[in-house]
């Protein structure tokens, strides 16, 4: 898929960019696809839940309400979202093992980097829609991301 989150910007004026600075990891420069959402804080329980899940060119949104006391995203989830057909993750909170994921075909983004795991206390939601910032993430929108930054639309734009 070809595009450039600028020329998406500049196409369709009413999408939404996610109000954050993005750090980027894992091969996929660009990437893009329906969303999928977690909704957590400081318990990746969720998150490997639906990497397990086939992925099936979705986006996994997490909303980690910004905490970089743990990481949500280590190389081992990394590993599986790529090999169950993940396109991409976007987190709101930190990641980790980033020298590994920078090594796997899937796009990351993330707010910074814990190297602290998280305690699995079977915390979360799944699906969810969130509010990120201002802009509303519902599950089954479209995510479009690259190192400019990350769009959200309703409908799929490219």
């Amino acid at each position: 898929m070809e595009f450039t989150t600028p020329d998406l910007c500049d196409a369709h004026p009413a999408v939404a960019v996610l109000p954050f600075q993005w750090q980027s990891f894992g091969r996929r420069e660009r990437f893009a696809g329906p969303i999928s959402t977690v909704a957590c804080f400081e318990d990746n329980s969720r998150v490997a839940e639906a990497v397990t899940e086939p992925g099936e060119g979705r986006v996994l949104v997490v909303d980690g309400q910004g905490s970089l006391d743990r990481s949500l995203l280590g190389d081992r989830l990394a590993a599986l979202a790529a090999n169950n057909g993940w396109a991409g993750t976007v987190i709101v909170g930190a990641v980790r093992d980033v020298e590994i994921i920078d090594q796997i075909d899937l796009g990351v983004r993330a707010l910074g980097v814990c190297p602290r795991k998280t305690d699995k206390q079977d915390r979360g939601d799944r699906d969810v829609p969130l509010r990120l910032g201002e802009v509303p993430v519902n599950p089954g929108g479209w995510l479009y991301a690259d190192r400019n930054g990350v769009v959200i639309s309703e409908q799929r734009l490219v």
